[in-house]
Order: C-alpha cells, then structure tokens, then sequence
C-alpha cells in the first residue's frame, strides 16, 4: 500500500479539494483506496458524507491512532490511502507527514503562496521524505504559473500538469462528487487524470522528476 499525504501550511491551497479527486480517480482506474481526515474542520469528511458512492473508503481515525489505523487499512488489502492535513498545525503536519511514502503539496501561483511553501518542504525535509509540487488554481494564461513552477523547481519536483480554477471543483464538492464524475470529457477532469498518472507512476518507480 502506497500513502500520499496532502500537506501545505498556507491555508486554502486546496489540499482537501485534490485529495478527494486524487483519491476518486485512483479508485476510478480499480485501485481499493481509502481516505483519512486529519484536519479538525473535516471538510474531506463531509465531502465523503455527501456521496452516493461507496468508494473511496473513509476510515475515521486521529493523529493518537494513526499508525494503528494505518496497519489495519493494509491488512485489509488496499492499494492507496490518501490522508489530508490541516493547514498551520505543525505537529500534526510533522505526525501525517511521517509515514508518508509522497507528500503531495499544493500551490497557488501567487507570490504569498510561494514565499510559504517553505515551511511546509522544511517539514518534508526534516522527515527525509519525498514530495512533489502541484500549481493548483491556476488562471488561464497567467504568467505567473510559469513562474511559479521555476520557483518551486529548485526546492523540488512539479508537476507538468497545472491544476486551472474552475467552478466545476466547487460545485462537484458540494455534493460528494468530483469533476470527473461530473463530466469525465472536462477539462479539469483530464487535468486530475494527468495528475493522478504523474504522482501513481513515480510512486511506482520510485523516482521523482520535474
């Protein structure tokens, strides 16, 4: 079992927005996933609460019971389980981040956004793990996501896929649904679907490059 961990300490860069999808999509390729929240506002489990569907699975756990959990969840034959941190709590962040086989961090392009994410690989670095970077609310032909994604190269890999904003994200959230289930043609179900082949194949090597 693979474990990718969504962690950024800024605030609204959308970790639980892309943990949810990340977690639909590898379930929609037939992997067995499971999610767990560990951010006390659990916004990824009242997303979870609002779906139709059964997978992925949610398994409620806290930062006291995690490695436990974690155990039963690979006794249980899964293939990936995917955990959402709170922004700010750096302990909490420091624990998840911990058992982390990749530590998937999302970025707005934006000069605040990026002069913040260095707190957030300096926790990655202290726990020796691996992380790549995903631009994620980007807008369309902004100048800036490019150089963005130069900025965050020299502290690691990024993704070539940019996540754009779009009202889709938003609205699937609302009621337990992704983009892709909404319309897997969009294009921000491609984005996730590119995403989600970027992080599963370096998973799987065991390499990460920009």
């Amino acid at each position: 079992m693979k474990i990718i961990v969504l962690a950024s300490q800024k605030g609204g860069a959308g970790k639980t927005t892309l943990c949810g999808h990340l977690s639909v999509e590898a379930s929609l390729n037939g992997h067995k996933v499971a999610i767990i929240d560990t951010d006390p506002q659990g916004s990824l489990a009242a997303w979870w609460n609002e779906r139709e569907s059964d997978s992925p699975d949610f398994v409620s756990s806290s930062i006291i019971k995690l490695q436990d959990d974690i155990n039963l969840i690979k006794n249980e034959g899964f293939d990936y389980l995917f955990i959402d941190t709170p922004p700010a709590v750096t302990e909490t962040i420091e624990k998840v981040v911990g058992v982390a086989d990749l530590v998937v961090i999302p970025t707005r392009p934006s000069p605040h956004d990026l002069r913040a994410v260095g707190k957030t690989v300096d926790i990655v670095n202290d726990c020796n793990k691996r992380m790549v970077f995903v631009i994620n609310g980007a807008a369309n032909r902004a100048r800036i996501s490019t150089d963005a994604a130069i900025a965050l190269s020299q502290h690691g890999a990024v993704c070539p896929t940019v996540i754009y904003q779009r009202t889709d994200f938003a609205s699937s959230m609302i009621d337990g649904r992704t983009v892709q289930e909404m319309d897997k043609a969009s294009k921000s179900a491609i984005e996730v679907g590119e995403l989600w082949k970027y992080v599963n194949t370096h998973l799987r090597n065991g390499k990460l490059r920009p």
